[in-house]
């Protein structure tokens, strides 16, 4: 059946443009008007003002000698004639496509009008806008290719290969909320790239070395010899107990490098160990050919190599399958590690490199950036020792990722306290690698914060993974025993919606802002939460499985699946507010992903999924779907009294709003998938 518009050759604001430029043309004379007068479209931020809106009367007053009310009344006066005479635009969706298309402009809009500021507001025809969202139920697309919005896919990055750096949390500690935050940033933007049509690397860049390593390896070392085990004892644990016990080594290697300065000194030696027992490692995984020669500053200290690369490699192993299995819970699946002892070897020869260059230059025994000829600071990149320092390793870094995976962007997802040392990072690389450097962005986020104040390791109010994920679990579980479920599927939802809780509540504010994560406001079944979401979405399928069971139009449910919503022949007119919001609200998805992805922004969709879910139940709230008394009868419409004096009439009513219903849980289920949220069929 041929549809109203193809959505694959409609570009709306495209053919806006075009409306709006054919009525200047025609409302002013050629001499008045220069060759480029810039047309911007938005969307309203008053709902009834329209879908689109344009302040191209105010950039025209300068040339026209108007005011801009003048100018908007003029163009609002030639497009609404366009639509009442059924004028055509012969638009031309692609320029390199050979046949444009003829459009009526009466098909694209319901009507123009304008306010005494001289905006010019836009309301489109709502069978356009099912026109557009229509092929959404039979697409297997994140975005569907057909449901263009904006654009049908973003050409900027189409085809495009983008790395994205994520989550980096540093093996031997433990895996808190602030690295969960990084997870869920990184992994919403690397799909909603995929989503855009680009071809995304997952990387994850952990501290295998350094001095928190150090400490934990010392107090292993002293709880093995007090509790009189060994690491073979020690590796019939669980991953669980193994990842508490090095928590338990950390923390005692921390409070004893504190107070004793002879134990200080025992650390640094193992520090200097631990660095040339990376390196073996690195040898038998990569065959890697050392360039840092680490061994120089272990002399007379050798003889405790073994025993330290022991502890060392076990500890190192344990910690990265408990990341394992934190990124397997979370969706998260990552195609390249880098190991900061590996990396610092590659920055290595990028600081010989900006050497030769004169990008860098030896001060006092180190070697230094001098960023302030750049409006940033001076920053080491090799210490006196001659080791690499972190502004050396994230050098390298950038080579390993690009040496895996020739990107054309890379992304690194980081807290923002270290944001102005990495803008000193860049504009070093952008010198001494200009190719990487120009293609090296990153994301700031803000710091996570409970409701009364900033996490601290040293007040012990660090909020742990599992420990987080359990306690929100059982709020989640307490909302849902008074629903009859089995124990197991109870636990399967809680566990579903507790990460989507979580999730939400840490995705739904900008990236750059600060986080205030609140556990009882974050489970809320009601209010902006990730479980409101996930339980509109189960109303929605509860709704359809409703439909399935009701004689006489169970058919219209498969009907629904096997082909689009048929509005070109269908009579049914749009019968309430709340279906017409729900439909203005349906065909924003593909253009909030695309801004999102472009923007590196998931809470624009974050936003939209709240706005979808309100629009969806007030319309169940106001409207009968399946056109039976399901409902208290003061929550009927008159619309919906009227359901039952025609048969026919009352088929083609059910049949659209299944099919509105069917949609919204489409959209909001491949909405919160580009968040990592996963939905559940029942709640």
């Amino acid at each position: 059946m041929k549809k109203l518009l193809d959505p694959l050759e409609v570009d709306v604001v495209k053919i806006l443009k075009q409306i709006i430029e054919e009525a200047i043309e025609k409302s002013f004379e050629n001499n008045q008007l220069s060759s480029h007068y810039p047309i911007k479209l938005e969307h309203p931020t008053v709902k009834n003002y329209g879908d689109y809106s344009t302040n191209v009367a105010m950039i025209l007053a300068g040339q026209l000698k108007m005011s801009p009310a003048g100018i908007s009344g003029k163009i609002t006066s030639v497009i609404n004639n366009m639509i009442q005479d059924g004028q055509t635009i012969s638009h031309k969706a692609d320029s390199n496509g050979d046949k444009p298309v003829i459009i009526s402009v009466k098909d694209i809009l319901e009507s123009v009008s304008t306010v005494s500021s001289g905006f010019i507001n836009f309301t489109l025809q709502p069978r356009f806008l099912i026109s557009l969202i229509t092929d959404v139920l039979n697409s297997d697309n994140i975005v569907p290719t057909t449901l263009s919005g904006i654009q049908p896919v973003s050409s900027r990055l189409s085809g495009k290969k983008i790395s994205v750096e994520y989550t980096d949390p540093n093996p031997f500690k433990e895996f808190h909320l602030g690295h969960m935050y990084s997870n869920f940033i990184g992994e919403a933007i690397a799909r909603l790239f995929e989503a855009s049509g680009a071809t995304v690397w997952r990387g994850d860049f952990y501290g295998d070395v350094g001095m928190h390593v150090a400490k934990s390896v010392w107090g292993m070392m002293k709880k093995m010899k007090e509790s009189n085990i060994k690491i073979q004892n020690l590796e019939k644990l669980s991953l669980t107990e193994r990842q508490k016990f090095l928590g338990q080594g950390y923390a005692i290697g921390t409070i004893k490098y504190d107070e004793d300065p002879k134990i200080q000194q025992e650390i640094k030696d193992i520090n200097l160990l631990i660095y040339v027992a990376s390196q073996e490692i690195l040898k038998q995984k990569k065959g890697w050919e050392p360039i840092v020669n680490y061994r120089q500053y272990i002399k007379g200290k050798a003889s405790q190599l073994a025993e330290i690369s022991e502890i060392y490699e076990a500890g190192l192993r344990w910690s990265l399958d408990y990341f394992e299995s934190i990124y397997k819970r979370l969706g998260t699946k990552y195609d390249g590690y880098y190991p900061e002892s590996w990396v610092g070897e590659y920055g290595m020869q990028l600081v010989d490199k900006g050497l030769k260059m004169g990008v860098l230059e030896k001060n006092e025994g180190v070697i230094v950036y001098r960023g302030e000829k750049d409006g940033y600071h001076t920053r080491v990149f090799v210490n006196k020792l001659g080791l690499p320092t972190y502004e050396a390793k994230d050098l390298g870094l950038a080579q390993a990722k690009y040496q895996d995976f020739k990107y054309d962007l890379s992304i690194n997802v980081f807290g923002k306290e270290i944001d102005e040392y990495y803008k000193v990072v860049r504009s070093a690389m952008e010198k001494i690698d200009p190719e990487l450097g120009n293609k090296s962005n990153y994301i700031a986020h803000g710091m996570v914060k409970l409701p009364e104040g900033k996490m601290s390791s040293r007040s012990g109010n660090v909020i742990t993974f599992l420990g987080l994920l359990e306690e929100v679990k059982q709020e989640v579980l307490a909302i849902m025993k008074t629903l009859d479920l089995k124990d197991d599927e109870k636990q399967q939802i809680a566990e579903v919606v507790g990460v989507g809780a979580v999730r939400y509540a840490l995705l739904k504010g900008s990236p750059g802002n600060d986080v205030v994560f609140d556990l009882k406001k974050s489970v809320s079944f009601e209010g902006d939460s990730g479980p409101y979401l996930q339980y509109t979405y189960a109303r929605c399928k509860s709704v359809i499985r409703k439909a399935i069971e009701v004689s006489g139009i169970s058919h219209l449910v498969s009907d629904m699946k096997k082909k689009e919503y048929d509005i070109q022949n269908t009579k049914y007119k749009i019968q309430s507010n709340e279906e017409l919001s729900l439909i203005r609200t349906l065909y924003l998805y593909p253009e909030i992903v695309l801004s999102a992805a472009k923007t590196l922004s998931p809470n624009l969709v974050a936003g939209y999924l709240f706005e979808l879910a309100q629009a969806f139940n007030l319309f169940y709230q106001k409207n009968s779907i399946l056109g039976q008394n399901t409902k208290n009868e003061k929550q009927r419409t008159e619309n919906t009294e009227q359901i039952t004096k025609n048969k026919e009439q009352q088929k083609e009513i059910i049949e659209f709003r299944l099919w509105l219903t069917d949609t919204t849980a489409e959209i909001l289920k491949r909405g919160l998938m580009l968040l990592g949220i996963k939905t559940v069929e029942r709640m």
